[in-house]
Formats: structure tokens, C-alpha cells, sequence
């Protein structure tokens, strides 16, 4: 694996795993006075030196699913166990990399059901499909483990209530991977804003840009002799095999994906929601659509979502999935508005206060070679210390960056802007639990159908 994060990455194992180190322990020095929350220099010292380690599960590795295994098999503090995927090419391309990291062969267990039956196991880690992701958090919650689940943390609403129940039933860390939460200066950025940096923050506006290709017109044909494509769509209603599906494409289709606004709208919908306070609105609205392509591609390519909160604040929410024009100078990025300036961060570990007149009046850089549009590894030495917050939770009880329900309400506000722009265009909703207000064509989005057999519960 290429280490994209550091202009002086090493080049061994043995210098990377170092190298994680060095950052972990760095970073504990960056932010808040000298640490992140939970944390201390002292605790930072005992995990990094920690003879015990978290053993994990991965499930999903293929592009961001084998940058995590990366990364996870980097850290002192862990073993990757298994290696769990449907697309035999990915797991054995996997569990190359891993064995070459730790210097021990995690097991192939094709079928991470199968998996979560090892007694030794810790953690599991899920970057499948968001069609899978809280039916698999689910399953790893009932057979006693911790879970590290890519965002968003659920397909549709009634599944991340779902989640929230496990967590509380089970009492397991879950931790979403909306790693900018742990990134130092990004914290920083926020504390500033809820710290009052430019008066009352009463709006933020947040954003992403690409420019991605047609998938064109899929053709059904076999199912691969590499896929075990049953298992691939598990507990979404079964659909023929196409050609132009996997691995990528199924972000764009409703019945597996949630499109553009969850694959990457999560990360600025968190940090607006993190610095505004604010957990459920009390209006949303959106507008969008699939304009640029004739195509088999579903979910909007173009979107904005409005958010109104009962706090007298608002933020909101532009995607452009095949146009690349930048916003403020940058591919992805949120700004902050207040009585007395405003605070920019963009797709990087750094942010930047504004005045009034727009003058600069803070700049904390970004030390990290980040690309916000690498879909499988932007960001590898900072998200370390995610993975690293997850392992504390594990081991210490310490509070989790980014816990399962935060990370629950961030996914809602994004999906109710899907549900919004699929029944007419806005929503009422309750503040108090996100739940919508006297819509029952928007409440057919709510949940969703499962294959029969392979509903989750809690």
C-alpha cells in the first residue's frame, strides 16, 4: 500500500509502523491545550506500548475496506485476525497486505457471520456496502463485539434507531468512521466555533465537488466465479446481476446505496452539526436531481439539502458529483458564520478564522498531505488516531470521538434530505427525535424492505 498522507512517508513496514506511532504521540500535543478528548500523553504511552492487543475482524476490503486493513495492521496495539469479504480477489489481495504489515496470516473467512463465531475476537471492523452496514453492526453487537463502522452508520433511518438500541442493549463501542473528528486541528476548529471565536455561529454551509464518469447502461450477465454475489446483497431485496454494479456503482442505486450526500456528505454534515450544537432539525428541505448522465445511475448527482434548527440556526448542504468546480477555493469543506466573522475548513487537518472584513486573523496549517477525493485512502496517519480513540473506548472505557449516537443523528440529517427530495420536497419534523411530522409518503422511506430471512433485529 502507498502511504499518500506525508510528503516523507517511509517506505517499510517496520518505518511506517514507527511512523503511526510518532503521530499518535504527536498529535496528542496539537490540540486542546495538549490532548484530544479522553486522552492524555500518559494514555496515549500506555496504548502505544500496550503488550494486549484489540484483534479485528475486517469485513469489506476492497478500496477503502483495504486501506483500513492497512491501517489497522499498522497499529501496535492491534491484530487483524480475519479477513472477511465476498470477492475472493480482494480478501487474497487483503490478507497479502496484512501478513506483510503484522508478519501474521490472518484467517479467510468468506463469510464474516462465520467470523464473528471466534471467541477471540474483539472487534469487528465493517466497510461493506451501506446496505450492510447496520445489519452487519447488528450481528457483531449480538455475538459480543465491538464495531468500527464506516459511515454512514445506516442505509435508512429506522436502522440507525436500531443501532442506537445495540449499543444500549449490548453495551459494545461503536464507533462511526467520520474520522475527522479525531483529525487535531479539526477538533480545534470546532472548539473555537463552540467557544464563541466569532460570536454566536448561527449558520454553516458545507459542501462536496468530483467529477465522476457515467456508469453507462449495466447489461446482465453471470455472476463472476470471484463473487459470492448472494451474500454481497444479503438483506436487500434481490436484484439481477449487472455488469456496471460492483465494485463502486452501487453507491448511486437506492436499493444498496444512498448516494452522494451519504457516501460523502456525512463528514460535512457531522462537523456543521458538531459546531452548531444542534442534534434533529425542525424543517428540511432538497432539491436535485440525476442531470448529467442517461444513465443507470439513481440517486441524485446534483443536491442541496436545508436544514433549520429550533435554536435559531441553519446549515446547508451542496453535492455535485460530476461537476468539479470548486467552492471557496476547495473540493470539499465547511465554513461557519457568526456575529463576528467566520471559520473555514476545508478538506484538510487545518482551518481558518475571518473577520468581518474577511481578513485573516488565524490560520492553523495542516502538516498531512490529504486528497479529499482518494475514495480509498485520504487520509491514512491522521485516522490513525480514529482508530486509535476506538481502541481506548475498547480498552479504557474513554469516551468515543465519534459514538454511535452522534453519529446516528448525523446520518439522519442527511438522510431526511434524501427522503425530502424523494416525496415532494420538504419535511416538518420533531426536534426532540428527528422523527417526521404528518408525511406518510415520506415515511414509506423511513425503513426499508429486507429479503426475506435476512431481516435485521436488534
Amino acid at each position: 500500500m502507498n502511504n499518500q498522507n506525508n510528503n516523507h512517508a517511509p517506505d517499510n513496514n517496520n518505518e511506517r509502523r514507527d511512523f503511526i506511532k510518532k503521530t499518535l504521540a504527536g498529535s496528542a500535543l496539537l490540540t486542546f491545550g495538549g490532548i484530544l478528548p479522553g486522552f492524555s500523553p500518559k494514555s496515549y504511552a500506555k496504548i502505544i506500548g500496550a503488550n494486549e492487543k484489540v484483534r479485528v475482524g475486517m469485513m469489506g476490503v476492497n478500496s477503502r475496506g483495504l486501506a483500513l486493513a492497512g491501517n489497522y495492521a499498522l497499529q501496535p496495539n492491534c491484530e487483524i485476525v480475519s479477513v472477511s469479504d465476498v470477492d475472493s480477489r480482494a480478501a487474497d489481495k487483503c490478507i497479502a497486505t496484512v501478513t506483510d504489515i503484522q508478519k501474521s496470516k490472518p484467517a479467510n473467512v468468506p463469510d464474516f457471520r462465520k467470523a464473528l463465531e471466534n471467541k477471540d475476537m474483539d472487534a469487528l471492523v465493517v466497510a461493506a456496502p451501506d446496505h450492510w452496514h447496520a445489519p452487519a453492526a447488528l450481528l457483531a453487537s449480538k455475538a459480543g463485539k465491538h464495531v468500527y463502522l464506516e459511515k454512514p452508520c445506516s442505509h435508512n433511518p429506522h436502522e440507525g434507531e436500531m443501532l442506537v438500541a445495540a449499543s444500549k442493549k449490548y453495551k459494545n463501542v461503536i464507533q462511526m468512521g467520520n474520522q475527522r473528528r479525531s483529525w487535531p486541528n479539526v477538533a480545534e476548529a470546532v472548539k473555537a466555533v463552540q467557544d464563541g471565536i466569532i460570536g454566536r455561529t448561527y449558520f454553516a454551509k458545507g459542501w462536496y465537488t468530483n467529477n465522476r464518469a457515467s456508469i453507462g447502461i449495466g447489461k446482465q450477465t453471470a455472476v463472476p466465479s470471484w463473487l459470492n454475489y448472494e451474500l454481497w446483497q444479503g438483506p436487500a431485496p434481490r436484484v439481477a446481476y449487472k455488469d456496471n454494479l460492483i465494485h463502486y456503482n452501487w453507491h448511486w442505486l437506492w436499493n444498496w446505496g444512498t448516494g452522494e450526500a451519504l457516501n460523502n456528505g456525512t463528514h460535512m454534515v457531522d462537523l456543521m452539526r458538531w459546531g452548531l450544537g444542534v442534534e434533529y432539525p425542525t424543517h428540511v428541505t432538497s432539491s436535485g436531481g440525476r442531470f448529467r448522465y442517461k444513465d443507470d445511475w439513481e440517486t441524485p448527482d446534483t443536491q442541496v439539502i436545508n436544514w433549520n434548527f429550533a435554536n435559531n440556526t441553519a446549515m446547508t448542504w451542496e453535492g455535485r458529483s460530476c461537476n468539479s468546480r470548486t467552492i471557496e477555493g476547495s473540493s470539499v469543506g465547511v465554513v461557519f458564520y457568526g456575529e463576528n466573522g467566520s471559520v473555514q475548513i476545508n478538506g484538510g487537518n487545518e482551518y481558518i478564522v475571518y473577520d468581518l472584513e474577511n481578513k485573516v486573523v488565524k490560520h492553523a496549517k495542516n502538516n498531512f498531505v490529504i486528497d479529499a477525493r482518494n475514495k480509498m485512502n485520504p487520509s491514512q496517519a491522521l485516522d490513525a488516531i480514529h482508530i486509535q480513540n476506538f481502541f481506548d473506548g475498547i480498552k479504557k472505557g474513554a469516551s468515543l470521538n465519534a459514538e454511535i449516537v452522534g453519529g446516528h443523528q448525523s446520518t439522519l440529517l442527511v438522510q431526511l434530505g434524501n427522503i425530502a427530495l424523494r416525496s415532494g420536497g420538504s419535511l416538518a419534523v420533531d426536534p426532540t427525535n428527528g422523527h417526521i411530522k404528518n408525511n406518510k409518503e415520506a415515511m414509506k422511506l423511513w425503513k426499508r424492505e429486507y429479503q426475506k430471512g435476512w431481516e435485521p433485529t436488534v
